[in-house]
């Protein structure tokens, strides 16, 4: 019996540890090996600028991939939407465990919704996805805010909320489930109002394509319904040739199970579900050209089935005028 400890490879942020330590727990579980988390700073930790002005695409990732690739850990944890679309050949996704909610949600002062924020509310996020979709809707439903671009951890941006200096900002469900602040929500956003990231709410465990073992140990954290459905998301994102600084939206849910899984009710029964429904969205940030579309069809049973659904959608938004809207292309 190998008892030797797997190294996992992490961020150091709070989230990232907390995400990280949750995986370790499975990993234990399934190998029977301790496992120890190896802290790995990335150049989108220590940058202090706005994540569209580096790049967005792989600044959380990069470092985890060269500790990695040089062999000084075993296995690493990322959150899935900031993967770049590119897999490294060297590198395999041994699994995608099952999803946290993918929604947004909104930290708003004095407990308020979105719609009942007082006009010219300052809104804080960081993502050009979140300021197009919130600004559109904004403006489909009469409502006068403002986005204000932010970055920084979970309790610097709440922070801006409690200092005053916003009247809300936007943040993921699963990173706040995570680190056990869902508390502190005020609001969800329904993915009719605005639609997640590529892979948000997901995790990727990834790791040298070499180490069969590893694979085949991971591989018992992966659920399949989620696979296909970031494969299917993240798809469309590449082929939109978006980086992750692009407004792009999508969302792969199981329309039967949307409701009790949005309600987070783990009884859904997942037996029954015979169709994929694929969103998505991309547009300007200040929300003056959206351009959203929906595909169906039946849940996909491979990875290529998985991704001939993005691209298909993708290949349809194309068509509609997505391609103005893209802003930086990622090289």
């Amino acid at each position: 019996m190998n008892d030797k400890p797997l190294r996992l490879g992490t961020r150091r942020s709070k989230l990232a540890m907390a995400q990280s330590g949750q995986v370790a727990d499975a990993v234990r579980r399934v190998t029977g090996r301790p496992v120890e988390l190896v802290e790995i700073t990335t150049y989108g930790d220590v940058s202090r600028a706005h994540l569209a002005q580096i790049g967005g695409t792989g600044v959380f990732v990069t470092a985890l991939r060269d500790a990695l690739l040089r062999g000084e850990v075993d296995f690493a944890v990322h959150s899935l939407k900031d993967l770049p679309t590119a897999q490294p050949e060297e590198l395999v996704l041994a699994a995608v465990p099952v999803r946290e909610d993918p929604r947004d949600v909104i930290v708003a002062r004095d407990g308020l919704k979105l719609t009942d924020l007082p006009r010219g509310a300052r809104i804080g996020t960081g993502s050009p996805r979140r300021m197009a979709q919130l600004n559109a809707y904004a403006r489909g439903h009469g409502l006068d805010i403002e986005t204000v671009p932010i970055r920084g951890n979970v309790d610097t941006r709440i922070g801006y909320v409690r200092s005053g200096e916003l009247d809300a900002v936007v943040l993921a469900a699963a990173g706040l489930n995570r680190i056990g602040r869902g508390d502190d929500v005020t609001d969800f956003l329904s993915v009719d109002t605005v639609l997640p990231a590529p892979g948000q709410g997901a995790l990727a465990i990834e790791c040298a394509a070499g180490n069969a073992d590893l694979i085949a140990a991971l591989a018992e954290l992966d659920d399949p319904f989620t696979r296909a459905a970031v494969t299917a998301e993240r798809s469309l994102l590449a082929a939109l040739e978006a980086g992750c600084s692009a407004p792009v939206g999508a969302l792969a849910d199981l329309p039967p199970l949307s409701a009790p899984l949005e309600q987070g009710d783990p009884q859904a029964d997942r037996q029954i579900v015979k169709e994929m429904r694929l969103r998505g969205v991309v547009g300007t940030t200040d929300g003056t050209t959206l351009v959203q579309l929906s595909t169906t069809g039946p849940v996909p049973q491979t990875h290529d089935r998985a991704v001939a659904l993005g691209r298909g959608l993708a290949a349809e938004m194309l068509a509609q005028g997505a391609t103005g809207l893209m802003g930086e292309r990622a090289h």
